[in-house]
């Protein structure tokens, strides 16, 4: 099976807008995180300083496995994730 700490512990999507202006989300960060609880901190944190909601703590399907996550904007409109990879039964 899929090994979740093949991950990296942390990631940068970046789109290639091909000279458009695009709108928010600029650019997708994503950090793991040690555990669901710290997940749930760093959004609860994120939005007590004025990032905006993008996804409420939670599980998530991704293409190759299940995880726990949570997303925020920041003040300049790049998506901000931090992750949590749930560990199979």
């Amino acid at each position: 099976g899929f090994c979740a700490t093949r991950y990296p512990v942390w990631g940068l999507n970046v789109p290639n807008t091909w000279g458009r202006a695009r709108p928010p989300p600029g650019a997708h960060a994503a950090f793991r995180a040690p555990s669901q609880e710290a997940v749930s901190e760093f959004h609860r944190r994120a939005l007590a300083n004025g990032a905006r909601d993008d996804g409420p703590p939670g599980p998530r399907q991704a293409a190759l496995t299940t995880y726990f996550g949570a997303f925020i904007l920041d003040l300049d409109g790049n998506k901000i994730e931090a992750v949590n990879f749930l560990r199979e039964p």
